[in-house]
């Protein structure tokens, strides 16, 4: 029997090749990943997310997961809001791990990284107040899957966070996004990280991606609970929100 194909950005391929070739881009421009997202949303993310972490209203003692982790952005931001949170980082990609390890040792902050596949969570069930996946979700081979882990790994009334490049709703704004992602991008990440191919997976990988009704319906689906999203940016990105209750 064929095997059956998957989506690496617009490229149709084996089902067990994707995680490899998706790993292999993240090794390359691991060096210059913080920058490249500087550059690439002209330092938008860091707003969206902050705009993430006050949505999350982190309290004192809460364990959190942080899927897909890299370089620890998010995980540090977090520990700014809130020290007294417990932040795991979690991550498939050595090389990113290792960017995010040097700058924990700049940042004072209470964090683990773990090299772990979200398809396979190394935890326990029930081990986590808040699941948070940033700008990660796309690039996951099995992406329902680890949807299923998240619901797994998350305690009663626990909270699912999936911050994501989704669909704008203005036309005209799509078209325009639609130039700057597969025109300009990956001309920045030829010059800045050299490597081009890397940001025309980017465009495409977004392209390729559910809408918001889309990834709302899977996330029902797969059993999460008053499930809403936010748009951001009229829905260059948007935040996707659901409960695991009993």
């Amino acid at each position: 029997m064929e095997k059956l194909k998957y989506h690496f950005g617009k490229l149709k391929i084996n089902k067990n090749k994707k995680t490899p070739m998706v790993q292999e881009v993240f090794s390359k421009i691991s060096q210059k990943y913080d920058l490249m997202n500087d550059l690439m949303s002209l330092g938008f993310h860091r707003l969206w997310k902050k705009e993430l972490i006050e949505i999350m209203n982190i309290e004192n003692n809460e364990n959190i997961i942080d899927i897909g982790a890299g370089t620890g952005d998010l995980a540090f931001q977090i520990y700014k809001k809130n020290p007294n949170a417990f932040v795991t980082s979690v991550d498939l990609n050595l090389d990113m791990l290792k960017v995010g390890l040097e700058k924990k040792k700049k940042n004072k902050c209470n964090n683990i990284f773990i090299n772990a596949n979200a398809e396979n969570l190394p935890f326990k069930n029930n081990s986590f107040d808040k699941y948070v996946i940033s700008f990660c979700l796309r690039n996951i081979t099995f992406m329902e899957t680890a949807l299923d882990e998240a619901l797994r790994v998350l305690k009663p009334n626990g909270i699912f966070y999936c911050l994501e490049f989704s669909s704008p709703k203005l036309k005209s704004l799509s078209k325009f996004y639609d130039f700057y992602k597969s025109k300009i991008i990956p001309k920045i990440g030829k010059y800045i990280a050299k490597n081009e191919d890397a940001y025309n997976y980017l465009d495409q990988s977004i392209s390729m991606f559910p809408n918001q009704e889309l990834l709302k319906a899977i996330l029902i689906k797969k059993g999460f609970n008053n499930v809403s999203n936010i748009n951001f940016f009229n829905g260059i990105v948007s935040l996707h929100i659901g409960y695991k209750t009993i």
